[in-house]
């Protein structure tokens, strides 16, 4: 099923709700806006396998990109809408693009885009037509919607950011299918969640995402409703429950530890009582903070932890978590098993590198080869690791406790130390520097950046300011560091590679986990 076939069976039910507006997308609407791109995109001489991307904030307009590509055979790549001109220039200039839609709202950033892009030669904006954009609304009313005369299953192509300093786009094979072929789309979710025509899903986070875009696009294969928040806001979160009837939906833990800081008030004064499956990933989750939000919510917190690579998937059901305190569940997707440094298999309950078997290689990163090598196993290609440690038990449950990549996860968000050191170390005050995430209660870690300055003498207040500034400069606030240390000589080994766990060691003391 996809949204051609609830075009034609229940064409006036919303396939979108924008919460905060109450603006309703149906399943007509949606069908016809995303056929129309297609013809468009067609015309323009886009076939299956060629990239688009998309460059805007939770709009509308959205799902219209995401389903035209999807019933076009294209690769579609989402933008982070916080990035720099120059970090979303590098994924639009990577990823091979050939058509860019962006919005009135990111007419800012999106300007001069083409500057880092020369092969992408279609332009479109939603709600505007700034200077080298056509009107995304113009163009697409000269086509017709009707559906294209094939119309090959597309695909996503996201990028998470790299350890050095660059994104990377996360590619694998196209499937020789047809779009009406969709409901493989939401097998797990269906297994897992019950993901069906009735449920109406609260989306409270970016779509650039991979979460909460796969997740929507399953619920649209479903016939299901996507309410779809612009911003999280707690309160809003609740009464967007009540008001649409939620049954389904999604969060990452400092969401929830932001719904428990709420007064008894706020809390209490909303009627939740559609909503039967919360999903949460992303990050772990204190353990605190879940027994809070079961007890309060009730036995339908759900939690996964996966990537985007999607090379491997863990669940556990509220009654599992429930008796097995801080695990992150049991492998519904690949093979778990847990290595040292050597890629030597370890036994039950002993600490190391988690890998996932697949049946075969699930994905490479685009245009990388050595990225893709080093996050495979060293004898086994079709096992791979994204640098999260941790153990498993006799019952094969999976519980994590360190990230031996120095990745830092805040919010929810992934963020790679060493794309903003590679900005700091150009600083000309700046001998040397380390990025790492420090403990934050509500966001799991915060960046943290420990510098050596060429001077001692001008390490202090105003030069930290000059430094974060100047990262700013270069980077999405969100990945910035929140502060900054100094540091006489930072920890390097004689072969000059930095020790970054004793840095660590300053800030989590003696903790028995390294993730929040």
């Amino acid at each position: 099923m996809y949204p051609g076939t609830y075009a034609k069976t229940t064409p006036d039910k919303p396939a979108l709700i924008v919460a905060r507006t109450g603006d309703v997308v149906t399943y007509a609407q949606l069908n016809d806006r995303s056929n129309q791109l297609a013809q468009f995109m067609w015309e323009k001489g886009l076939r299956r396998g060629d990239h688009l991307a998309i460059f805007m904030e939770n709009h509308a307009r959205f799902f219209d990109v995401i389903w035209a590509a999807l019933r076009s055979g294209l690769y579609l790549t989402t933008i982070n809408r916080y990035l720099t001109r120059e970090e979303a220039g590098f994924v639009l200039n990577d990823c091979g693009a050939r058509l860019l839609v962006t919005s009135q709202a990111m007419a800012e950033t999106a300007e001069g885009l083409a500057a880092f892009a020369p092969d992408c030669d279609n332009w479109l904006m939603v709600g505007g037509s700034e200077a080298g954009y056509r009107s995304f609304e113009e163009v697409i009313a000269g086509y017709p919607a009707e559906p294209l005369e094939e119309e090959p299953a597309g695909s996503f192509m996201l990028y998470s950011s790299g350890t050095t300093g660059k994104p990377k786009g996360i590619a694998r094979a196209q499937q020789e299918s047809n779009i009406a072929d969709g409901g493989a789309r939401a097998g797990l979710q269906v297994a897992l969640w019950n993901f069906n025509q009735d449920m109406v899903y609260l989306s409270p986070a970016p779509m650039y995402h991979s979460a909460p875009l796969g997740f929507s696009t399953a619920v649209q294969t479903m016939g299901g409703t996507v309410v779809m928040m612009d911003r999280f806001d707690p309160v809003d979160a609740l009464q967007f429950i009540e008001k649409y009837r939620v049954t389904h939906s999604q969060w990452v833990p400092t969401m929830f530890t932001r719904f428990l800081k709420l007064p008894e008030q706020d809390r209490s004064k909303f009627d939740l009582s559609s909503h039967q499956v919360a999903i949460h990933a992303a990050a772990p989750c204190p353990q605190k903070v879940k027994e809070q939000m079961l007890d309060w919510w009730g036995p339908i917190i759900y939690e996964y932890y996966g990537a985007t690579e999607v090379n491997g998937l863990t669940h556990t059901t509220p009654t599992e978590w429930l008796s097995h305190p801080g695990t992150v569940g049991k492998a519904v997707l690949g093979i778990i098993h847990i290595c040292n440094e050597e890629g030597v298999e370890l036994p039950v309950g002993e600490e190391g590198l988690v890998y996932f078997e697949m049946p075969e290689v699930p994905f490479v990163y685009h245009n990388d080869p050595e990225k893709t090598r080093q996050a495979q196993h060293p004898q086994h290609t079709n096992w791979s690791a994204l640098g999260d440690v941790g153990y498993v038990d006799e019952e094969g449950y999976l519980y994590l406790t360190d990230r031996a990549s120095f990745m830092i996860v805040s919010g929810g968000v992934n963020i790679y130390p060493q794309e903003i050191e590679d900005i700091l170390v150009m600083h000309p005050m700046v001998e040397d520097v380390a990025v790492i995430g420090v403990p934050n209660a509500e966001m799991g870690e915060e960046v943290k950046a420990v510098v050596q300055t060429v001077k001692a003498a001008t390490a202090g207040e105003e030069l930290s300011e000059e430094l974060l500034a100047f990262v700013r400069e270069h980077l999405a606030h969100y990945k910035c560091p929140k502060s900054v240390d100094f540091d006489d000589n930072l920890p390097r080994l004689p072969t000059g590679k930095l020790y970054k766990r004793l840095l660590k060691d300053r800030y989590w003391g003696d903790k028995q986990s390294r993730i929040v």
